[in-house]
């Protein structure tokens, strides 16, 4: 859950059916879709029901105790763990850059004033980063977002990409969400993407992909991201679907599985275009029994994948 404070959202800035259609085309175009069956920036905004502006769920820090979810099958290939591996293979990605941002740290719970600090997000401040969520049973979202990023970078080193990871369980918090845009710009990549699990009310159910909005203040402007990141993000988005079999949210983005804010620190501060993905519910069993089936998680990472894919392949 990327969210770097718990101040309520911005207004939707999207029009659902233009985007519908949009997301529509996307899956249509890459031969069908299923059916539904900042960087850690902090706790879950209010939600519940249909509605954005209920109660936010608790924040749950990472439990090493928690029942281990399902690695019986589909484990992601071996990989390096370094930060920087470079996937240098030819392949249809060759030459492309992608940074892929796992939301929170496993050990954020055990620094809690380090994350707390605040950090400029260009409009603002905001914390660092914060603990994230987890499932009832305590499989902790960033234990998720890590497996997944591992997965999806196996993925787009497989075609050729090189890949950074924000970090590699390399440090003992964060990094702090303007730095995770800064590895992005630094490197300047081709394309980058947050990966996260939400924490919401029981009943709701499904993915969205969370694009920047138009922002411009201080540090941050936004101009000319926003029409790449919002192309990156209607791909994922509706290949997503096909990939994993997942409906787009019930309770945001008016069925588009899309949703557009301007204050989260990780969108305000990149140069480069970048989306994330809120790739389920953790708080709703149906939907934690997917995020926590290593079957299910090999298959988000591939319709993220291919969301990129078909981002470069125009």
């Amino acid at each position: 859950m990327p969210y770097d404070d718990s101040v309520s959202p911005t207004p939707h800035r999207l029009r659902p059916l233009l985007v519908a259609a949009a997301l529509a085309a996307v899956c249509l175009s890459a031969a069908g879709c299923g059916a539904g069956g900042d960087s850690g920036e902090a706790q879950a905004r209010p939600r519940q029901g249909s509605s954005a502006t209920s109660a936010a769920p608790p924040s749950v820090s990472p439990s090493r105790s928690a029942p281990a979810p399902d690695r019986t099958s589909a484990s992601p290939p071996s990989t390096s763990p370094s930060k920087t591996s470079g996937g240098r293979a030819s392949g249809p990605l060759s030459g492309k850059t992608v940074v892929i941002d796992p939301g929170h740290n496993p050990n954020n719970h055990l620094h809690t004033r380090e994350i707390s600090r605040q950090v400029d997000i260009g409009t603002t401040h905001k914390e660092c980063d914060t603990t994230g969520t987890s499932t009832n049973s305590g499989y902790a979202e960033a234990q998720f977002t890590l497996d997944v990023s591992h997965r999806l970078r196996a993925l787009l080193q497989a075609q050729g990409a090189k890949v950074i990871l924000t970090y590699d369980n390399d440090r003992p918090y964060g990094p702090c969400v303007d730095e995770r845009a800064r590895i992005g710009n630094n490197a300047e990549a081709d394309a980058v993407v947050s990966v996260h699990a939400d924490g919401s009310a029981v009943g709701n159910r499904g993915f969205h992909v969370i694009l920047p909005a138009l922002v411009r203040g201080g540090a941050a402007d936004t101009s000319k991201i926003v029409d790449p990141s919002r192309d990156l993000g209607t791909r994922i988005a509706g290949l997503f679907v096909r990939a994993t079999g997942s409906a787009p949210s019930n309770y945001i983005g008016g069925n588009t599985g899309l949703d557009t804010r301007s204050d989260l620190g990780g969108l305000n501060l990149s140069t480069v275009p970048k989306v994330f993905i809120e790739c389920g519910n953790m708080r709703d069993p149906k939907d934690a029994a997917q995020l926590t089936s290593a079957g299910w998680r090999q298959k988000a990472a591939q319709g993220i994948a291919d969301g990129i894919t078909s981002y470069f392949n125009g």
